[in-house]
């Protein structure tokens, strides 16, 4: 059945990829739903939207034929479910698309760190071979511990037991299963804390997970911790941070994500124009008191941004539609 689709705050990457997708009428916007004239939406059946693009009930007055939404997102608070329910019209997401993305980009940082990778590039572009202050450690036999197991966490899990070390989890909600077929344990916050000689962020920003690394928090560690946070820079207090740093609680620091960051709803978004416009991360990084400290790596939320990953999110919302159009939607997040 052919059917109206229309694709919302498109990147020109993203109608390139999707050409030649659908059989039916497709059409191609940058511009959010608000600025979307109301001739172009009354024979759309099929939004394909992003997080700018709130669906309110006033919207999906504007769009009388909807049948189907599917945000290319994880999160969908930027759609009124209860409005669309009520229409009839079904919403769809896009449940993970990094877990592994994230996960390769969090070993990264630790090797980065433990071989003192940084330095030692910096050094030799100079001319200079010299091995001085370039030791770095094993991750064989160290501990790691992870604070959250799900999707990124049980990633790192795996890749982690790969290199030998031992893995303890801490999580509200403990997988049993997983953590036996992985090889890996389950611990309380309080004990993970002195017994990992890294420690990685795996959780979302909560207000229960605000400031989830304090000073409280770094006081229970292991002296020359690595700290690892691919996740929110929210989790850390970053003043309990430096002072850990210069006390030599933590060793060293990878840091994807930072404390003052401009609201990011999801990793997509810091790939738009209007995220460019409204947010400079290069100045916030810039002023940064971390970016100061020789024993810390950060970049520049990054960890999500592979190739595939990306063709992941559209792959998945390509599926969502088919599936829609034939019957058997999936993904659904409003029934």
């Amino acid at each position: 059945m052919n059917q109206p689709i229309l694709f919302l705050e498109r990147e020109p990457w993203e109608q390139e990829f999707l050409k030649g997708r659908f059989d039916g009428s497709i059409g191609f916007s940058a511009a959010t739903i608000d600025k979307i004239p109301a001739d172009r939406l009354k024979n759309v059946s099929i939004l394909v939207a992003f997080i700018h693009s709130a669906i309110t009930e006033a919207v999906l007055e504007r769009i009388p034929n909807l049948k189907f939404v599917t945000t290319r997102s994880t999160g969908y608070d930027h759609i009124d479910l209860q409005a669309c329910a009520k229409r009839g019209v079904l919403v769809s997401n896009v449940p993970t698309y990094g877990e592994n993305t994230v996960a390769e980009h969090t070993v990264a940082l630790v090797l980065a760190l433990s071989r003192k990778l940084i330095p030692s590039i910096e050094r030799t572009r100079r001319g200079d071979f010299r091995l001085d202050d370039l030791r770095g450690f094993d991750l064989k036999g160290k501990t790691i511990g992870l604070i959250g197991s799900g999707h990124i966490g049980s990633h790192v899990a795996q890749y982690a037991v790969a290199f030998g070390m031992h893995v303890l989890a801490f999580d509200p909600k403990p997988n049993l299963e997983l953590a036996k077929k992985l090889g890996f344990s389950y611990v309380s916050f309080n004990d993970l804390l002195p017994q990992s000689d890294i420690i990685s962020l795996h959780v979302p920003f909560l207000p229960s997970t605000k400031h989830l690394l304090n000073d409280a928090a770094f006081k229970k560690m292991k002296r020359g911790v690595v700290i690892i946070n691919t996740a929110r820079g929210g989790l850390i207090d970053t003043k309990a941070l430096v002072r850990a740093l210069k006390n030599g609680t933590v060793a060293a620091a990878g840091l994807d994500v930072l404390e003052e960051e401009c609201e990011i709803t999801e990793e997509r978004e810091l790939l738009t124009d209007a995220f460019k416009q409204q947010c400079d991360l290069e100045t916030v990084l810039a002023n940064h008191i971390l970016l100061e400290q020789p024993n810390v790596i950060i970049t520049p939320h990054n960890a999500f941004n592979s190739q595939e990953a990306l063709e992941r999110i559209l792959t998945t919302t390509i599926a969502n539609i088919k599936a829609f159009q034939a019957g058997q939607p999936i993904n659904v997040v409003n029934v």
